[in-house]
């Protein structure tokens, strides 16, 4: 079974990296939709961290993981 990760990439203030996952996003996005969400994440201060607001976007991911069980 695999696992799924959104991890979209921003700077702070300060110039460091913030990463904000989501996981089991939706199997059908877009990068459009990934980069229109971040982009009213940095516009509307949606979130701060240590460094300060999210200023800019860095990159974004869809991170994969297979877990097989075995008993």
């Amino acid at each position: 079974m695999a696992n799924a990760r959104l991890e979209m990439i921003f700077r702070n203030e300060d110039g460091n990296r913030v990463t904000i996952s989501v996981q089991e996003p939706r199997t059908d996005l877009t990068p459009q939709e990934v980069q229109e969400a971040m982009e009213l994440i940095t516009s509307n201060n949606v979130f701060t961290s240590n460094g300060g607001d999210l200023v800019s976007i860095e990159s974004a991911r869809l991170v994969t993981r297979d877990v097989e069980e075995l008993f």
